[in-house]
């Protein structure tokens, strides 16, 4: 995983998570791969503790559900990681913008 995406790891899940409803944490790897044609791969070494901190902050619950003889753990934003969600997103987005910016001065002169 890209050193610059860990800080933003928390941020990307929650947006996931918002859009898509549930998910599990495989099948949020794999989305983030398609959404970014492969460009960002999140391993599941740094997926899952960002998982748990997310749902000991109580911005996710977690449900275990029998798929295929197997046991699956379920991932679903509650109404506080909405709110969250909507404020870390605004947060990137603006340091994204500026940085930007910085990487592209005559952009911020436009």
């Amino acid at each position: 995983m890209n050193k610059h995406i860990k800080g933003s790891l928390s941020t990307i899940v929650l947006k996931l998570l918002h859009d898509n409803g549930r998910m599990y944490g495989y099948e949020i790897t794999q989305k983030v791969k398609e959404l970014t044609k492969d460009e960002i791969q999140i391993t599941e070494g740094a997926l899952y503790p960002i998982l748990h901190k997310l749902e000991a902050e109580e911005v996710l619950t977690a449900e275990t559900e029998r798929v295929d003889g197997r046991i699956r753990k379920y991932y679903k934003i509650t109404p506080k990681g909405n709110a969250a969600a909507v404020d870390r997103i605004a947060e990137l987005r603006a340091f994204a913008e500026n940085l930007n910016i910085l990487l592209n001065p005559k952009l911020g002169n436009a």
